[in-house]
């Protein structure tokens, strides 16, 4: 089975060059995702606002490569100000409580300053059913 690209239409992918993920088989790897809505290129100031969308985001990308969050395994959080964290654990919860992947979480400035929270998974496909 070729690699497959998916494109989210951020404007982004195309400036820097990445895909907002590659399916590889049944493995699937969404790339660091922002709050960005991509369909607006708009962004939240509220970092919950920005975490539901970056969970929309991701999701959007699994189910186009034929997943969906069910399959992620595991999980990168990435946060600019690491007192932030415990802030966004229920919407992580929300989306990936009952999935359990591994986890990090880590604490480094990101690309934009309006971006709060970038999450990165792996999914493998057919696994959380």
């Amino acid at each position: 089975m070729p690699r497959r690209l998916i494109s989210s239409g951020s404007t982004f992918e195309q400036e820097i060059g990445y895909s907002r993920a590659v399916v590889e088989g049944d493995w699937i790897f969404v790339s660091g995702t922002t709050g960005f809505d991509y369909s607006k290129m708009t962004i939240s100031n509220d970092l919950l606002e920005q975490t539901e969308q970056c969970f929309r985001n991701i999701e959007m990308a699994l189910n186009e490569a034929g997943a969906s969050l069910r399959d992620t395994v595991r999980v990168t959080y990435v946060l600019p100000d690491a007192a932030d964290f415990p802030k966004c654990w229920p919407v992580m919860r929300k989306y990936l409580g009952e999935v359990r992947p591994a986890a990090m979480m880590l604490a480094a400035g990101l690309s934009d300053p309006r971006m709060r929270i970038e999450i990165q998974v792996t999914a493998h496909r057919g696994s959380g059913t």
